[in-house]
């Protein structure tokens, strides 16, 4: 396995930088290119490094081989005074879902609760940049997706039916950071175990299992199996039911109308996602409720702790240290991954990030 501590530290204005550029080489407006290279170095930027630089090769490749939209007409197709169902017209998943939690900020503002729901978008990166968009207008946020692939099946089943179709809520604090849980309902994300191929490296047994129930921990190895869904039954539900509310219900693909962007580069995804934004003063006080989260954020962070345990860690913690280290000391990239990026920008005839 190769030395995981094999990366070179890039700062996150750097990472931006190139993604702008190789999006703009591929006619994405500058303005587009600039507000989906932000999110995607965000997501680096918060550790979430199976989502952020990572996936430009994959989608340049996409909106290269026809099956991305890169000058989308992103508009509303349905709506009422608290929801709205938005057409992304094809384009990528980060401007669609940027629209919608604009969108749905906007309705809780008038209503309490704005829920946007989106079809004929795309791969949108983490859940978490989405989920915390509300909360710079005092809102908690929610987002579900459905996943750009299907990797889980119906439990007890063995065809892939399913994806890991994440959510992410994020709650406002006072003092405290907000808590932001981000989770797959997947043991872990697929972005994981192509990270892992990438740099060589085995993947942690309760993973992936092979179609005889075996452990998987060969990521090379990956489509002989499937990943394992969070709390046995009750992942599988949980999928399931984000399926239907941001695929179904918003006229996006679901189960086996999911198509695989990681193996089809040609083909249209309509992936689904909804985003909701509960305006914090139609149900109390701003600043006591957030006063009220520091608190339970204490309590939390006060309780004694099992033998094997330094500390109790609320949602979002780690993520949230990890975004302080990467400010002030550059992100992390591997160095298989700086190659396969420096390929890219030479490809595109671009300048190169190091």
């Amino acid at each position: 396995m190769p030395n995981d501590t094999a990366t070179t530290r890039i700062p996150a204005a750097r990472i931006s930088d190139l993604i702008k550029r190789c999006l703009m080489a591929v006619d994405l407006p500058e303005a587009d290119a600039q507000i989906t290279a932000g999110l995607m170095a965000d997501a680096d930027l918060n550790g979430a490094d199976g989502h952020g630089v990572f996936r430009l090769p994959g989608y340049i490749k996409r909106i290269r081989d026809g099956a991305v939209n890169p000058r989308p007409s992103i508009r509303i197709d349905r709506e009422k005074a608290a929801m709205a169902l938005i057409d992304g017209d094809n384009g990528m998943g980060h401007l669609v879902m940027k629209y919608a939690a604009d969108v749905a900020v906007e309705k809780a503002r008038e209503c309490g609760v704005g829920w946007a729901g989106a079809h004929h978008s795309n791969h949108a990166g983490p859940a978490y940049l989405y989920a915390k968009m509300p909360m710079a207008a005092d809102m908690i946020g929610l987002y579900v997706a459905v996943g750009s692939a299907n990797h889980l099946p119906p439990w007890g089943g063995t065809e892939m039916l399913l994806s890991t179709n994440p959510i992410a809520v994020a709650v406002p604090a006072l003092d405290c950071p907000p808590i932001i849980l981000d989770m797959a309902t997947t043991v872990a994300a697929y972005g994981k175990v192509k990270t892992a191929r990438q740099r060589g490296q085995q993947m942690p047994v309760g993973w992936m299992i092979d179609k005889l129930g075996q452990p998987l921990t060969d990521p090379n190895r990956s489509d002989e199996g499937f990943l394992l869904p969070i709390g046995g039954p009750k992942g599988y539900g949980l999928s399931l039911i984000f399926g239907l509310l941001a695929g179904t219900l918003n006229g996006a693909a679901f189960g086996k109308d999911v198509v695989d962007f990681n193996a089809d580069s040609t083909s249209v995804t309509n992936t689904g996602h909804f985003v909701v934004a509960l305006d914090i003063k139609a149900f109390t006080d701003v600043e006591g409720f957030k006063a009220n989260v520091d608190a339970v954020v204490r309590t939390m962070k006060a309780s004694p702790t099992l033998p094997g345990f330094d500390e109790v860690r609320l949602p979002g913690e780690q993520s949230f240290a990890k975004r302080q280290d990467y400010t002030d000391n550059g992100i992390p990239l591997h160095d298989t991954l700086l190659d396969v990026l420096a390929k890219t920008a030479a490809d595109l005839g671009v300048d190169p990030l190091v």
